[in-house]
């Protein structure tokens, strides 16, 4: 890629925020948890005795394919891409009411919507705070300024 197309200024440049790399890693951790539901569903549709074979084998790689979203934002963020912080509020406004449903089962997934939930915010605060913003090179509106 050229200059052009991701431009370096003084705050892309420097070291990585903290927040920016937190962001990251439960982007990252949300990804691995949905390959890690997604190859069990697969797994078990397999060689288990499931009601429809079929719907879980599509439900697993269903998982593993929607895990390419979170995984591939957080590299994003890592690497400080500008547009790698879309995915990544969209993977955790999707992940809200996954957590609801979550926990209005009457379960062991309780512990798990309770879990998601607090990812899920942690990462919207992360990702919206101004310093994770500036490090990402994201203008807001009204600053134009180059």
């Amino acid at each position: 890629m050229s200059s052009e197309q991701t431009p370096t200024t003084e705050e892309t440049t420097g070291p990585r925020p903290r927040r920016l790399t937190y962001a990251a890693l439960l982007a990252a951790l949300e990804g691995l948890a949905l390959v890690v539901g997604g190859v069990w569903i697969l797994v078990l549709g397999l060689t288990g005795h499931p009601d429809d074979r079929q719907q879980a084998v599509t439900g697993g790689i269903t998982l593993v394919v929607l895990a390419l979203l979170p995984l591939l934002a957080a590299r994003g963020l890592l690497c400080r891409r500008s547009w790698s912080r879309g995915p990544a509020v969209i993977t955790q406004l999707m992940a809200l009411p996954v957590a609801y449903n979550l926990l209005q089962a009457d379960s062991m997934a309780i512990p798990a919507g309770i879990a998601l939930a607090v990812v899920a915010v942690a990462s919207l605060v992360l990702l919206v705070n101004p310093e994770t913003t500036r490090a990402l090179g994201i203008r807001g509106p009204g600053n134009l300024e180059k």
